[in-house]
């Protein structure tokens, strides 16, 4: 198939999708750039020193600037993950988080909690994808019938969907077993489209909302905090975002980098980085700090910013290789052609980046995050916000499940039935074979817990672990 009838295919096929014009040329330049090869290669050596970042340690808590700012500031978490790394076949944020909460339970009365104390309206946005928007909004009816947002704005938006591209023609792949599996997400820097092509930026602007806090429906640690607030306000940020530090566990993912010729912050993740300098690219202390995730934006700056570039602002593409049924390493190979939120960064003049402490970046990934969440490690405060617990005085520890056993959640929560163990005091948990827990069991130290037996394993109720045992 030609490049021509293959963009014709396309175009067709997302036509008769129902997708606007707008997101079907988006893709099919991303189609273009992938055919091409042009996958956006920074080298290092066109990178400059980051300089000086403001750090949310030298913020007040409290920014008076932030009791305006917060009357017109709305919430938009990212909610289009089905969670299929830990055989989730629903929204990950529908997943019980703790204390019999879900994930969206929590934001829920995160946002709740924020309203009344700062007698605001604070919309929360979900953007959900085409998987999980009737779970996501069934769960919000059925647990939270009163939650609304004021001036008649929905609680949730649809981020679009694009077709998966067959690896060896390049044209959209087809499979009769299950049309649904020929589509896939366009990543979630569709935010700047969707919030394009169902008016929801026009209608947010004219309602008087300036600013957007934007984050992961599964970090918890993304609570909206009025220092932050208070700091964009007073600074006329365009466009912020929260960095951390890399830790040895993150070499392999993406930093923020300043590029050395027009002085703009930018991000590069491996796949931009060439082939001889991979080594250079994870050396965390060259290149300490990653994206969190967490993004302010400044509403009337996204909107200059995507008129000035017709609605198509130019973003790094990012080629992930799959198969077409997720779960069939057999079935046809195919790339799905996405592009992150984080990397308009680049698009703003003035954008800036804030560093953070790690605790405002706490994703459950995998149910080794889950294990941590669920345990003592972290609390459920009165703001509804999970922190990591006051009485722990390291980051967390380092949690290795075998994935034979604990990688698929109702095969974790059956070894976790009696609850998480004690991990206060633990630096680093590993399992090998299968193991469960009794209830009340406390680990401390580095522990590395071994059953190489075809039978189940289990702590007794009330036992204690601690360095240096082995099993």
């Amino acid at each position: 198939m030609t490049p021509s009838s293959c963009e014709a295919d396309i175009r067709r096929r997302m036509s008769a999708d129902g997708a606007p014009p707008l997101v079907v040329e988006a893709f099919l330049r991303n189609v273009r750039r992938w055919t091409q090869g042009d996958l956006g290669v920074i080298s290092g050596r066109s990178l400059g020193d980051l300089g000086t970042l403001p750090r949310l340690d030298d913020l007040e808590d409290f920014d008076p600037a932030a009791e305006d700012a917060i009357t017109r500031t709305v919430m938009i978490k990212l909610n289009g993950g089905l969670g299929t790394s830990m055989g989730l076949e629903q929204a990950k944020s529908l997943m019980v988080a703790r204390s019999g909460l879900t994930f969206l339970d929590i934001i829920v009365r995160q946002v709740g909690f924020l309203r009344q104390r700062c007698r605001a309206p604070l919309p929360l946005l979900l953007m959900n994808s085409f998987s999980t928007d009737d779970d996501t909004r069934s769960a919000l009816e059925r647990n939270h019938p009163g939650f609304a947002n004021t001036g008649g704005l929905p609680l949730s938006f649809s981020q679009h969907r694009v077709p998966k591209l067959d690896v060896e023609t390049h044209a959209p792949v087809q499979w009769p077993a299950n049309p649904a599996l020929e589509w896939c997400p366009p990543g979630h820097a569709d935010i700047y489209h969707a919030l394009q092509t169902t008016g929801l930026l026009d209608r947010l602007l004219a309602a008087g909302f300036r600013y957007a806090f934007v984050s992961n429906a599964d970090n918890l640690g993304a609570l909206l905090h009025m220092g932050i607030l208070g700091h964009m306000a007073r600074s006329q940020t365009p466009f912020l975002m929260e960095v951390t530090a890399r830790t040895e566990s993150d070499r392999k993912g993406g930093h923020l980098a300043r590029d050395r010729d027009s002085g703009r912050l930018l991000l590069r993740e491996s796949a931009q980085c060439p082939g001889d300098e991979s080594a250079d690219f994870q050396d965390i202390r060259k290149y300490r700090l990653f994206n969190t995730n967490n993004l302010w934006i400044n509403l009337q700056a996204l909107h200059g910013m995507l008129a000035t570039c017709h609605g198509l602002p130019e973003l790094p593409l990012i080629v992930n290789r799959k198969t077409v049924d997720p779960t069939d390493a057999d079935s046809t190979p195919v790339v799905q052609l996405e592009s992150a939120m984080g990397s308009a960064i680049a698009c703003f003049d003035g954008a800036d980046a804030l560093v953070v402490p790690r605790l405002r970046f706490a994703p459950v990934k995998t149910t080794n995050d889950l294990l941590a969440i669920r345990s003592d490690l972290y609390t459920l405060g009165p703001e509804h916000q999970v922190a990591l617990n006051p009485r722990r005085f390291a980051p967390p520890p380092d949690i290795r499940l075998d994935p034979r056993f604990y990688k698929n959640i109702a095969d974790f929560e059956e070894r976790f039935a009696q609850g998480a163990p004690s991990l206060i005091q633990c630096d680093s948990l590993r399992i090998d074979g299968d193991i469960a827990f009794g209830a009340q069991v406390r680990i401390e130290g580095d522990v590395h817990l071994r059953n190489p037996t075809d039978r189940r394993a289990r702590i007794a109720d009330g036992s204690h672990i601690h360095t240096p045992v082995e099993r």
